[in-house]
């Protein structure tokens, strides 16, 4: 028997929904769910004058964090203060097996040891993410990686809390603003003592998400049959398309998280709207500031905390609306101050280039 997959200290105070919980947005399907999407942008377009206006919003990023951009431009526009809220970050270009030891040499420099995450510097959705735990794992890794592109090393941060915290700043305006935050529940099952952890997860209508795709699959031992109770893990991403599950977490921002992620902003190269990625110990850490962010996206970020399955249609398309028109009006303020956004045909080029590079990473885990 399953229980609910996505036990996680964060539970008691945040109050999460139901066992198998799936939201109205998330049974829609996907072409259907992203009508209303599109309408708003292009209506939006017309009223500013141009479809790709938001990659001007942060003018030191490709696309401006649309589309295409790399994991590492954004560390690369930090200053000391935001850096030193990062996990120890480093890259290398990959050429296959070949490059294990360029990778474990990498590690040593930043103070790496396993475990360790490896992601593609261009990415999506967590996929080509994966928890490497020892030099057998980065040998596999490394020889299903795509030859001659950057391969992201960043330090394992061993914390049971992540959530996505969403971000703007107007030009010319002080300080940001918060508009939204997401808590990211990890797929789990509960084992009962007599079935494996494979069964367990083709039981649930979420779990059975894991795998489905190709581009991913489990982080446990899909044999193993867990003790009656006993909590495991399936996937180190957190994406819906693994089996994740997103909430919405804005009523959680204090004043001192919002301080605490307008100044790691503030301390990054003309970085106006996007999304910081943090890990934390427990909601008390979060609230007070006290995170560590393991990503950051641009532009291109989703309010992804509509999926929240505790919401209506209604409201979850009203956070994916106002986050379009907020963005759209802070891009028409930078453009006001001679920034141009990408041009339509650039942009498809970048789009077209990660996903065909999505296409060939290993799966996630």
């Amino acid at each position: 028997m399953i229980e609910r997959i996505f036990r996680t200290p964060l539970e008691s105070a945040t109050g999460f929904p139901a066992e198998g919980a799936v939201g109205t947005l998330e049974r829609l399907p996907k072409w259907l769910n992203l009508v209303p999407i599109v309408c708003q942008w292009l209506w939006l377009s017309l009223r500013y004058r141009s479809i790709s206006l938001p990659s001007c919003a942060n003018p030191a990023l490709t696309t401006g964090g649309m589309v295409g951009e790399g994991k590492m431009e954004y560390l690369e526009i930090m200053g000391t203060h935001a850096s030193k809220a990062t996990a120890t970050t480093t890259c290398i270009i990959a050429y296959g097996s070949k490059s294990v030891g360029a990778v474990e040499s990498a590690m040593a420099t930043h103070g790496l040891t396993y475990p360790v995450v490896l992601k593609p510097d261009i990415g999506w959705c967590g996929y080509g993410v994966c928890k490497i735990d020892d030099r057998m794992g980065l040998d596999k890794y490394l020889a299903a990686f795509p030859l001659g592109e950057t391969l992201v090393i960043q330090r394992w941060i061993d914390q049971p809390g992540e959530a996505g915290i969403f971000y703007m700043r107007r030009p010319g305006q002080a300080t940001g603003v918060v508009i939204g935050m997401l808590l990211r529940h990890f797929p789990r099952v509960t084992g009962d003592g007599v079935h494996s952890v494979a069964e367990l997860m083709q039981a649930d209508a979420r779990a059975r998400r894991l795998g489905r795709d190709g581009a991913s699959r489990s982080c446990a031992n899909p044999h193993r049959v867990a003790k009656a109770g006993e909590v495991v893990r399936i996937a180190t991403v957190g994406s819906t398309r693994v089996g994740g599950l997103y909430e919405d977490g804005s009523a959680l921002v204090t004043p001192e998280l919002a301080c605490a992620i307008d100044a790691i902003a503030r301390d990054m190269t003309q970085f106006h709207a996007g999304r910081f990625d943090v890990k934390f110990t427990d909601l008390a850490a979060l609230r007070s500031g006290t995170l560590t962010i393991i990503e950051v996206n641009g532009a291109g970020s989703e309010a992804v905390h509509a999926w929240d399955p505790s919401l209506t249609l209604a409201q979850a398309y009203r956070i994916i609306f106002d986050k379009q028109r907020r963005l759209f009006a802070l891009s028409a303020a930078m453009r006001n101050r001679g920034h141009r956004p990408v041009g339509c045909v650039s942009l498809a080029r970048h789009y077209v280039r990660q996903q065909k590079l999505i296409s060939r990473y290993p799966p996630s885990n």
